[in-house]
């Protein structure tokens, strides 16, 4: 009989405990043990189950789970080694998450920072009828048991780790879960300096000045760069996607989804295959969601962006929004499928990384967003990959945010598609100016005097941003060769009783033309002249069934004409 599955569920005694659906790596303990690192840090996207296994190191570490290694570990893999049993519930284990640490302020943000560390100490309230604490202590740890905020904050955990490392005569195992989450909610709020000037010296007293601690364990989703938070923890043993290290304990292998399958009686292996495969930890390839596994085993096989649904992914759309024209032209590439090349940093400078394609694109892969292998070393330390969108899921998880950005005005962006479908010229242009006027800056589209941004790429872009929903009616394609040259838009129908459509786009030069109109005539007139047309007509369109429409931009003015 099929183990019943319990979605959301995080807590490793718990599945333990009633027999839920759990896969089994606890062969991750045994090696991180082994390897003996003072403190490690594990990057991974976004439920990849690092919350999982941390609580799973804590139920094999932690003093409080002591005897029941046999109950919870028994049939599992890590219980093989008997030399592990012998530290199976020895130690005290500080346990905290960041997971949950969002806010709008950086007053908001600290709040909850100290909150996650009250309730630590809150768990730990018996040290208080002990003799390790002396007034000074007992005062100290009613202050932060109650979160006030006259209290020296950054040393908290390095007290807490003296004394229970006092009372237990045992060095203390720290498990910090989701470590990076408030540095990002610190960028795209917009307080990272203030955030950073808290983390640091936390960061150093919790870590590296602890002489209290036996070892540690953070996770993450980013490596943030060592000159920001971790500056002076020099002993850190970073492990990101790139590498190799402990890269098949989290997510879940081909074999371990296509087991889970035959145990639920699911057999589409290659719709599992493109929905949810394609994530990649250095040298590990066909890599599974397991969020999106879970779900997909739990609604009886139903396909569903389970992954990309569970975050509202502001960072991400914000540095796509924002970013440069070179950006936005290699994103369009993703969005078609095809692949781009991009040199991979594995360290993530928040505070330098609008602006920075490359960091962007660094970011993109450590969040799991993209994947692919690495094709040459430009010089040594230097990791140049060919990256794509990592598999069908994350492609509908890009093509959700593009179409948020074009529903401003609540679904009036529809109305361009409806007037394009029935050639109403007159509404194309009427739309294309009000969303101009109404939310596109002049950088944006090529005002500013000197700025060097491609204003026809920025409206190419959005043009075929709010074409995401034709793609059941069409065939869109974007920058191909047709004819005598390369054409920007082509619709190709589906259906043989749809019109094709070709869209030409440009930016009126004074120096080239007399004004707008003429601009618009050298654009339809560029349409016929290298032959745009040929790609559909060799498909067996006719001439009659191709609109060829011409769209020129001046600053924010926009008009729009159909050729013949």
């Amino acid at each position: 009989m099929a183990r019943k599955i319990f979605i959301g569920e995080q807590d490793f005694v718990t599945l333990r405990e009633n027999n839920y659906f759990y896969i089994d790596k606890t062969e991750f303990i045994r090696t991180w043990w082994e390897d003996g690192d003072n403190t490690t840090a594990i990057m991974r996207p976004r439920r990849f189950g690092k919350t999982l296994n941390m609580s799973m190191v804590n139920a094999f570490f932690s003093i409080d789970y002591e005897g029941r290694g046999q109950e919870l570990f028994g049939d599992l893999r890590i219980w093989q080694y008997e030399n592990m049993h012998r530290l199976q519930g020895k130690f005290p284990v500080i346990f905290l998450s960041f997971a949950m640490v969002k806010g709008s302020s950086y007053g908001n943000l600290l709040h909850k920072l100290r909150e996650i560390i009250a309730a630590a100490f809150k768990k730990h309230a018996y040290l208080l009828e002990s003799d390790v604490l002396d007034d000074a202590d007992k005062a100290y740890f009613a202050k932060v048991r109650f979160c006030e905020q006259s209290v020296d904050w950054e040393v908290s955990i390095n007290k807490l780790s003296a004394w229970l490392s006092a009372y237990y005569q045992r060095k203390v195992i720290i498990l910090l879960d989701e470590y990076d989450a408030p540095m990002q909610e610190a960028y795209a709020g917009g307080f990272w300096q203030e955030m950073t000037e808290f983390m640091r010296p936390f960061f150093n007293a919790s870590f590296k000045s602890n002489a209290y601690m036996d070892r540690a364990l953070m996770t993450g989703i980013t490596r943030v760069a060592r000159e920001s938070i971790f500056s002076d923890l020099n002993h850190l043993a970073v492990v990101t996607v790139l590498d190799d290290m402990y890269n098949d304990a989290f997510g879940f292998s081909e074999t371990e989804v296509f087991a889970a399958m035959d145990e639920y009686g699911l057999t589409d292996r290659e719709g599992v295959k493109a929905w949810y495969d394609g994530f990649s930890f250095g040298n590990r390839r066909d890599v599974y969601n397991p969020w999106s596994i879970i779900n997909f085993l739990k609604e009886k096989g139903r396909f569903d962006a389970y992954w990309a649904n569970t975050s509202a992914n502001r960072l991400i759309s914000n540095l796509l929004q924002s970013g440069s024209v070179s950006l936005k032209k290699q994103f369009e590439c993703l969005l078609q499928g095809r692949s781009i090349w991009a040199e991979i940093d594995n360290q993530v400078v928040f505070h330098d990384i609008t602006g920075n394609t490359n960091a962007i694109w660094s970011l993109f892969v450590a969040s799991g967003y993209l994947t692919g292998e690495k094709v040459q070393a430009a010089e040594p330390g230097r990791l140049v990959y060919e990256l794509r969108i990592t598999n069908y899921e994350t492609r509908c998880m890009f093509d959700s945010l593009v179409s948020r950005w074009f529903q401003s005005g609540g679904d009036s962006y529809n109305e361009f598609i409806e007037a394009l479908l029935h050639d109403d010229v007159e509404a194309m242009e009427d739309f294309l100016n009000d969303v101009s006027l109404r939310t596109f800056s002049f950088f944006d589209v090529g005002k500013l005097p000197g700025q060097r941004q491609e204003p026809e790429r920025f409206y190419h872009g959005f043009v075929l941003g709010m074409m995401v929903d034709l793609r059941e009616e069409y065939v869109i394609t974007s920058n191909r060769e047709s004819g005598f040259g390369r054409y920007d838009i082509m619709l190709e129908p589906r259906n043989d009783s749809d019109n094709a459509i070709i869209i030409e786009f440009k930016v009126f030069r004074p120096q080239r033309e007399k004004n707008l109109a003429e601009a618009l005539q050298h654009a339809l007139r560029q349409i016929e002249e290298r032959n745009y047309a040929a790609a559909l007509e060799a498909k067996g369109i006719p001439q009659e069934r191709i609109r060829k429409y011409g769209f020129v931009f001046e600053g924010k003015k926009v008009v729009v004409g159909r050729g013949k």
